[in-house]
């Protein structure tokens, strides 16, 4: 299993805003299988930090394929990147 860093830039507020119960549940999922480690927004909400657990980068991908998000385009990537952690 590899871990992975998702920092997202948010976009299109107002289809943004309409799509988040459905991003959340998503996440929520993600969270329960055990492949989400954390997710949150920014504390000025223009963005947010994912942390993944996943088999590799492809798998990542297909999850943001899946992400309510991604289908009203809310989001740019600004970081996807594999991290190692040295603490939990």
């Amino acid at each position: 299993m590899a871990r992975f860093v998702l920092y997202m830039e948010f976009k299109n507020e107002d289809d943004r805003l309409r799509a988040r119960p459905a991003h959340r549940e998503h996440l929520q999922a993600l969270f329960d299988q055990g492949r989400l480690i954390t997710a949150g927004p920014w504390a000025d909400d223009k963005g947010a930090m994912h942390v993944y657990e996943v088999a590799d980068e492809a798998e990542l991908r297909e999850i943001l394929d899946d992400d309510p998000y991604t289908a009203v385009d809310a989001y740019d990537i600004a970081l996807l990147k594999e991290w190692t952690p040295i603490l939990p």
